[in-house]
């Protein structure tokens, strides 16, 4: 099937994935999800942005995947009342009340990978109770993964890109003990991310853990292996980053759409690969690491630094004020810093989703020709239609 499935947080995501080329999405509805810090799609906008995303033909899957308590069935029965009558294509879960209530709400199922499903049995297990699909744990090697779907009719989910988390995905305590903000609630702080020092209480001798972070693995990234991922059998890739920007996440979907296809059509090589990686890499990363799918992580494949290794970066530079498709001209306003023939932009809007070109020409708004502008107002050509009051960024090397 060779599904691929990118996360969505916002309106401008939304639109910038579906013009990306993938074939799902997943959204969060602003609680009981893994990225309640996240924007998430506001629950009056789900009816639209499935009907939108059902008219390009790209299916959509709403997160319900924290432990619940007690007092919150309320809220997973009228999230759930939402989802079957928004007409998403299913929800996804891993917490024994949601998956009751959806049975019997005859909504589709797919078990997150909260679940920890790492053998044949549990996926035959959660077969039982009606899943579709299973979303296996980041812990398991691709012949791992190869045996459990030859015996099995069940969908097998599997990330391909992202974060990775050092202890079992959402099993953390750190974030709780240190900032009362639990991971399983989905409101992690991600203190593992940062740089230590260790005291020995006995002789104060204090250890400096900066070098090789031991508590923050790099960034999962496939793009190399995608045909041995395919070759698997392994029905639908996920895209981790429901907390990163839109121009990361239109980065990241563009970048393994361009992979699948190359598979499916025999040009698949190092040549393209290489030129994906640069495209990844530009966008926020910690460094790549393919994680459990050829063997078990080592030294190697833990962060070396606090923070993004992007090689590029964003700088707001101002707004649309106006469109010309006629023309195929913008009209903005540069507010905040200056533009000169030559750089790369990038305009967001919910609509446009994230348009990106380079400046050929510009023009000061009375018509003469300009080198650059700055805190004035001018124009500039764009091929891709934009829309009054998106988001005009420069994007600079990151020094």
């Amino acid at each position: 099937m060779c599904e691929l499935l990118a996360p969505v947080r916002d309106k401008i995501s939304f639109t910038a994935v579906i013009n990306s080329g993938a074939d799902a999405i997943y959204v969060g509805l602003g609680k009981l999800n893994m990225r309640v810090n996240s924007k998430g799609i506001a629950p009056e906008m789900l009816r639209d942005i499935v009907k939108e995303a059902h008219m390009a033909k790209v299916k959509v899957y709403v997160v319900l995947n924290t432990i619940v308590y007690d007092d919150e069935i309320n809220i997973v029965d009228d999230f759930l009342d939402l989802i079957k009558s928004a007409g998403a294509d299913a929800v996804i879960c891993w917490d024994f009340a949601v998956i009751n209530k959806a049975r019997e709400k005859n909504i589709p199922i797919h078990i997150s990978t909260q679940a920890n499903i790492s053998n044949i049995e549990a996926v035959k297990f959660f077969q039982s109770l009606g899943a579709q699909r299973v979303v296996l744990a980041r812990e398991l090697s691709l012949q791992q993964i190869k045996a459990i779907k030859s015996q099995t009719s069940v969908e097998i989910e599997t990330f391909v890109h992202g974060a990775m988390c050092v202890s079992v995905s959402g099993r953390c305590y750190m974030s709780q003990y240190l900032f009362g903000a639990s991971a399983n609630r989905g409101d992690c702080y991600q203190p593992c991310r940062r740089e230590y020092t260790v005291i020995d209480n006995a002789t104060k001798d204090e250890l400096n853990i900066g070098s090789g972070y031991v508590m923050s693995p790099k960034d999962l990234c496939t793009i190399e292996i995608m045909d041995k991922l395919i070759e698997a059998g392994i029905d639908c890739f996920k895209i981790e980053g429901r907390s990163r920007s839109p121009e990361y996440i239109k980065t990241v979907t563009l970048a393994y759409r361009q992979a699948i296809d190359a598979v499916k059509a025999g040009k698949f090589n190092k040549e393209l690969t290489d030129k994906l990686l640069v495209d990844l890499r530009s966008v926020y990363n910690r460094g790549f690491s393919k994680g459990f799918y050829l063997n078990k992580p080592g030294r190697e494949d833990f962060s070396e630094i606090d923070g993004s290794a992007a090689t590029h970066k964003k700088i707001i530079v101002g707004k649309v004020l106006n469109y010309y498709p006629k023309s195929k001209v913008v009209f903005a306003a540069i507010e905040s810093a200056a533009i000169s023939i030559g750089d790369e932009i990038q305009i967001h809007g919910p609509t446009s989703g994230v348009v990106e070109l380079q400046i050929k020409t510009l023009r000061m708004e009375d018509g003469k020709p300009a080198r650059y502008l700055d805190k004035t107002k001018g124009t500039f050509l764009c091929s891709s239609r934009v829309r009054r009051n998106d988001r005009i960024y420069k994007v600079v090397e990151k020094t």
